[in-house]
Order: structure tokens, then C-alpha cells, then sequence
């Protein structure tokens, strides 16, 4: 019988790499080269990748699997989607967030303030403050997917947050969410977080527009 932690552990290691970008969009993944970086057996490696490859965060390419990419069409859906589960989490955060927790996420804009010119620690940053916000929204069901959606987000090899200008237009805009929540406004954070993931997706679409003309030339 396969010890269930282990491909826990395994599943949960490769998509932190995923994640932080070791393995970015395109690369292929190879059990026996998993297994040697994590230290772990084959087995619970290969049942991970399987777990990965029904989430669609994997895909095959020929006989091997490589990490998914997102296409024009994946990323608008995943944004619309993104938009409205992010917004009613702010929503239900205004209604449910405790001091405690309106508190940590002033904290956090603070502290994120230092980051302003180190986009990939900003990114990292900017997804604990979401996942806060998701935490404070106190709905299990609907933290549970969010998370599935931003185990997509990873498949997105850059941050809008390395656009420039975008690291602080993101801290104002997280303010403005922070302070509807502590208002216990739940139509403003909706309105605030919405505005925010479409800012941060019209960022990305620049990101995008600009890169393809570089490589056009």
C-alpha cells in the first residue's frame, strides 16, 4: 500500500517548484530526476505526477510530461473566475474578519512596502496577503477554491508585479481593499478587490503584447 504522506510530500514539493519557478512552463519532468532532487521514492513521485496531470497543471508531450502553459483564452477565463471568487472572499472578509486578522493584513502592506524593487519576494508576498484575505473570508468551501485557482496561477511564468510602476499601484490597492473589509463594507472590498485582479490581468495582457513584439522584431 503507497504511504499516503509520501505522496503528499511529493505532490506538494513539486508544485512549490512550480510555484516559485524551478520548473517553469514547458520543461519536462522526469520521475527519476524528482525523486533524486526531493528524496523521495519513485512510487509516491509518480502518483504525484499523476495528481498534477489531472489538475491540468501538467500535460503530455508525447510520452512525457511537461509543465502546462495557459493560453490567451485559459488566462481570461481564469482571471474572470479568479475576479469574482476573490471578490466575494472580500466580501464575506468584511462581514467575518476579526481585529486580529484586519490588523495582520494592514502589517503586511507595511512590511510588503520594502519590496517595492524585488518583484519575485513582491509576488510571494502579494500571494500570502490574498490568501489571507481568503482565510478571513471564514468559508472553507470557498477557500478551498481558491486554492485551485491559484495552483493555475502558477503556470504563469512571470509576475505583473515586475511591470514597472505596478509593485506600488498594488500596495494602494491592496489599502483600499484592507480598509473596506475594516469598514466591515462588503460591497466596497468586493468593488475593490475586483478592480484590482482586472488592473493586475491588464498589466499582464501589456506584459504579454510588449514581449511578442520583442520577439517579432
Amino acid at each position: 500500500m503507497t504511504d499516503t504522506k509520501h505522496v503528499k510530500d511529493a505532490y506538494t514539493l513539486i508544485l512549490e517548484a512550480i510555484d516559485v519557478g524551478i520548473y517553469k512552463p514547458g520543461d519536462r519532468l522526469v520521475e527519476s530526476e524528482l525523486a533524486e532532487r526531493f528524496g523521495v521514492s519513485r512510487t509516491p513521485i509518480r502518483e504525484a505526477l499523476q495528481r498534477l496531470e489531472t489538475q491540468s497543471l501538467l500535460t503530455r508531450d508525447g510520452r512525457s510530461l511537461i509543465v502546462a502553459s495557459l493560453d490567451h483564452n485559459q488566462l481570461a477565463e481564469l482571471y474572470v473566475v479568479r475576479s469574482e471568487l476573490e471578490g466575494l472572499a472580500a466580501r464575506l472578509a468584511a462581514r467575518h474578519a476579526t481585529q486580529e486578522e484586519i490588523r495582520l493584513l494592514r502589517g503586511m502592506i507595511e512590511e510588503d512596502r520594502r519590496l517595492i524593487n524585488d518583484p519575485q519576494a513582491l509576488s510571494r508576498a502579494n500571494k500570502r496577503f490574498h490568501k489571507q484575505i481568503h482565510l478571513a473570508s471564514h468559508n472553507r468551501y470557498l477557500v478551498q477554491q481558491l486554492d485551485l485557482v491559484h495552483r493555475s496561477m502558477a503556470l504563469l511564468a512571470t509576475t505583473s508585479l515586475s511591470f514597472e510602476g505596478r509593485g506600488q499601484q498594488t500596495l494602494e490597492e491592496h489599502s483600499k481593499i484592507v480598509e473596506a473589509i475594516a469598514a466591515g463594507e462588503g460591497d466596497r472590498a468586493y468593488d475593490a478587490l475586483k478592480s484590482h485582479i482586472s488592473l493586475a490581468f491588464e498589466t499582464r495582457l501589456r506584459q504579454d503584447s510588449m514581449a511578442e513584439e520583442r520577439y517579432s522584431v
